[in-house]
C-alpha cells in the first residue's frame, strides 16, 4: 500500500470517527439544547420555507435545567434570565414537561464613551423527560431571579423502603 493510499484511508477513518462522535453528542445533548426562532408575524412564508429557515438558523442556546425526584414530587428548575413570568407556556404531555416561551429583551446603556446595545428575541421550546407520572392539575410554577421552578406532585408517591439483607 502506498503512502497516499494509507493517508487516504486514515483520513476516511478519522472522518467516520468525527461523524460518529458528533452524532453521539447530538443525541446526548438533544434535551439540553433549545432552538430560538424568529417570531416576526409580519413575515409570510410557507411551511417548507419555514423548515428550511429553521435548518439554516444558528439560533441555538442552552437553557440549563435540573430535575429533582423525591418521594412525592418532581421539581424542575430552568435557567431563563431576563424574561417575564407571563412569557412561559408550560404543559405536561404524557411523560414530558414542555416549556415554551418568547424572549423579547432589549437593553441600551451608555457610560462615558461606551455605548452598549443588546437584544435577544425569539420563541423557544425545551422538552424535559419526567422520571415518574405526575398530576399536572396540581402543578405549581414560580419565576424568581431568572429561575423558573416547577413543582409537579406525583400521581402515586413512591415510598422508599429499606430492605435488610441477611448474609449467611
Amino acid at each position: 500500500m502506498t503512502t497516499f493510499q494509507q493517508l487516504k484511508q486514515n483520513i476516511g477513518h478519522t472522518w467516520e470517527n468525527i461523524a460518529e462522535g458528533w452524532d453521539h453528542l447530538t443525541r446526548k445533548a438533544s434535551n439540553a439544547i433549545t432552538r430560538f426562532t424568529s417570531s416576526d408575524p409580519s413575515v409570510d412564508i410557507s411551511e417548507e420555507e419555514h423548515r428550511e429557515l429553521l435548518n439554516r438558523n444558528a439560533g441555538w442556546g442552552v437553557m440549563a435545567a435540573e430535575v429533582f425526584d423525591d418521594d412525592d414530587r418532581v421539581v424542575v428548575r430552568v435557567e431563563a434570565p431576563g424574561l417575564d413570568a407571563k412569557a412561559f407556556d408550560l404543559q405536561v404531555i404524557d411523560d414530558v414537561l414542555v416549556i415554551r416561551g418568547e424572549k423579547n429583551i432589549q437593553r441600551e446603556h451608555t457610560e462615558g464613551q461606551y455605548h452598549v446595545k443588546e437584544c435577544a428575541y425569539g420563541r423557544f421550546e425545551r422538552v424535559i423527560g419526567l422520571p415518574d407520572a405526575v398530576d399536572p392539575d396540581q402543578a405549581k410554577a414560580e419565576y424568581k431571579k431568572g429561575i423558573l421552578r416547577i413543582d409537579l406532585p406525583k400521581t402515586i408517591p413512591n415510598r422508599r423502603k429499606t430492605i435488610k439483607v441477611h448474609v449467611s
